[in-house]
């Protein structure tokens, strides 16, 4: 693929993980003014890199505020290193929700010099017992206990103190918590007399625990983590966290860095955020708002009506395949004009249903299998296996199915869709289930185990032999 057309998936990356509509309109972000810079300004050097993934120092006392202090400490010795790191991703809900639809420019500010940036760790590996591993000595703190005593969290601990239940759960031993921690000058960016409502309140904290233990390392070669929010139209299954490590370090939902790591406590682990995490709004609300990738989607989306009726139809989970204007553009003139013209527009509610898998949710590293799914389909499984792993997955089109491939060896995941295409970008997390990004429209064969769309330019005749007889039943009925 040209750089030309990498550049704008590396921008996209930073907002493809979304607050909700229902939480950010009361959760007004104050965006700062500073100009964003170009992405070429915010490639970081090879020791920025190297000195993200370095083990943290931890000393006695609170090890929380010492964590913290490391962190703010190594940032100002190693300015220069991770000068390219201090851009951010914020969310201005205010202009989001004044224009109903687009992110503006809003979005980029600049975080001040003060900002601590990823910590220094080394990565661990999963846990192969109950108790957390802590190489530094043993914690005598729970993840709670840690949170109250800092001045760091002074904020986040008055608000969990508002739910006696989730202070016991954070100070009991039922499992080996880990805690996204966002620091007081993540709340800095909400005005001071606006508080949202305690259910809202309670949701966001939710999002920001993982009944699970995720130290280091085990962040490190994980895509996404389960949260202790359910979410209803998961099928009641826990809503994720989006984690990676890129060219701004180690985030969370692609906008909010770890900016200390491994804070042992005697109940869990406990890492550093300098964002608010806030849960995701639904997929066809997260392509809506990326208009300058998804334009040409949601316009055959509202065309042939499916943006309507799959939002309106009841469902729990879901996979969203989701090509670009690229990918369309890849058809050629010819095929876009065909398909957007009123005698093609069965066709493209043919092609866009081949892209949805409804009631079951695979983001690259678990699966939220369908609730009727048979014991016998070999479904019974929440995480990835290591390794190759195969699964085909019904879409709407007639009950054609996905052939999907992954292929995972510790952080690295690679996925291929009947057997050729990519997956751009893994793993938007959405409310009611994942978006994975494509850079190549998905067509299906003219017979089964025919030979699969390639990428290149089509032609009409062609186009319209792979999509005959594939218009199958009325979308709600699909769902």
């Amino acid at each position: 693929m040209k750089l030309i057309h990498v550049l704008p998936l590396a921008a996209l990356t930073s907002a493809f993980v979304l607050p909700d509509e229902q939480m950010t309109s009361q959760m007004i972000i104050k965006p700062k003014g500073a100009a964003s810079k170009s992405i070429f300004d915010k490639l970081p050097t090879l020791s920025g890199i190297k000195d993200s993934v370095k083990e943290i120092v931890e000393v006695s006392g609170n090890a929380l505020d010492n964590a913290f202090h490391a962190a703010s400490h190594h940032h100002r010795k190693s300015k220069s290193s991770f000068s390219c790191f201090h851009s951010m991703t914020a969310f201005d809900v205010k202009g989001w929700l004044e224009s109903g639809e687009y992110i503006t420019d809003d979005l980029i500010y600049h975080e001040d010099e003060d900002h601590p940036h990823p910590p220094h760790h080394k990565p661990d590996h999963p846990p192969h017992h109950k108790e957390p591993h802590h190489g530094h000595g043993k914690p005598n703190l729970t993840v709670y206990e840690l949170i109250a005593k800092s001045k760091y969290t002074t904020k986040l601990a008055k608000l969990i103190n508002e739910y006696p239940d989730l202070v016991e759960t954070l100070n009991g031993t039922a499992a080996n918590y880990t805690v996204f921690a966002p620091t007081d000058k993540a709340f800095a960016k909400i005005p001071k007399d606006h508080k949202p409502s305690k259910e809202v309140i309670k949701k966001i904290l939710a999002y920001h625990v993982s009944p699970d233990f995720y130290p280091a390392g085990r962040v490190l070669a994980t895509h996404t983590i389960p949260t202790a929010l359910g979410e209803d139209t998961l099928g009641g299954e826990p809503q994720r966290l989006r984690v990676s490590l890129g060219l701004r370090g180690l985030t969370v939902n692609f906008y909010s860095r770890i900016i200390a790591a491994n804070i042992f406590g005697t109940n869990g682990v406990i890492h550093g955020v300098d964002s608010i995490l806030l849960p995701p709004p639904p997929a066809l609300k997260i392509l809506s708002l990326l208009p300058g990738e998804f334009s040409t989607l949601s316009l055959g989306l509202e065309k042939t009506g499916l943006f309507a009726a799959i939002k309106e139809a009841p469902h729990e989970g879901g996979t969203f395949f989701a090509p670009n204007n690229w990918a369309f553009k890849k058809l050629g003139p010819k095929a876009n004009a065909f398909l957007f013209s009123s005698y093609g527009e069965k066709y493209l509610k043919a092609l866009l249903k081949y892209h949805v898998v409804a009631n079951q949710t695979l983001y690259s590293d678990a699966f939220y299998k369908a609730k009727d799914a048979p014991a016998s389909s070999g479904l019974d499984f929440a995480a990835i296996p290591k390794g190759r792993f195969h699964i085909d997955l019904p879409t709407l089109l007639d009950d054609k199915s996905l052939a999907i491939d992954v292929v995972r060896f510790g952080g690295i995941i690679q996925i291929r869709i009947n057997g050729f295409n990519h997956i751009a970008v893994q793993d938007g997390i959405a409310r009611d289930g994942v978006v994975h990004i494509l850079s190549t429209v998905l067509i299906p064969p003219k017979t089964p185990g025919g030979a699969h769309y390639m990428g290149e330019e089509v032609e009409v005749e062609d186009l319209k032999e792979r999509l005959d007889n594939h218009f199958g039943k009325d979308i709600i009925e699909e769902l």
